[in-house]
């Protein structure tokens, strides 16, 4: 079995949870909001600026496991309004390239700390 090695950076968890886990040739990021590490608080901007920081925290995150966004192939998004899916994407296509992971959409009723929008990754190193 594969030795779980914490991996820390970024913004500070708001529960009692590791940013991410490396595990043999794989690393699992825990979900992403977007907190500004900075501030302490949700950016500014709606979704948009949410999804900015979140998929920055996501790069910064796997950078300090070294990975990168490259390696990453399978994401789980999470919206509290599916309405926002488009403005997400765009943002999203501006930190992936081709082939895109795979990934699954999830509109929910709620996230951390009033948080819009949330991601979950798994790379491989």
């Amino acid at each position: 079995m594969a030795e779980k090695q914490p991996i820390l950076g970024g913004a500070k968890p708001i529960g009692p949870y590791t940013p991410a886990i490396r595990s043999g040739d794989f690393v699992f990021a825990s979900g992403q909001i977007g907190l500004d590490p900075a501030a302490g608080a949700l950016a500014p901007g709606g979704v948009t600026g949410q999804a900015q920081q979140m998929f920055t925290n996501l790069k910064n995150l796997l950078e300090a496991a070294d990975a990168g966004m490259d390696g990453v192939v399978k994401t789980t998004l999470f919206l509290t309004d599916i309405n926002d899916f488009a403005a997400v994407n765009e943002i999203y296509a501006q930190f992936f390239s081709e082939p895109y992971p795979a990934r699954s959409t999830i509109q929910v009723a709620a996230l951390p700390g009033g948080a819009l929008v949330e991601i979950e990754a798994i790379a491989r190193l």
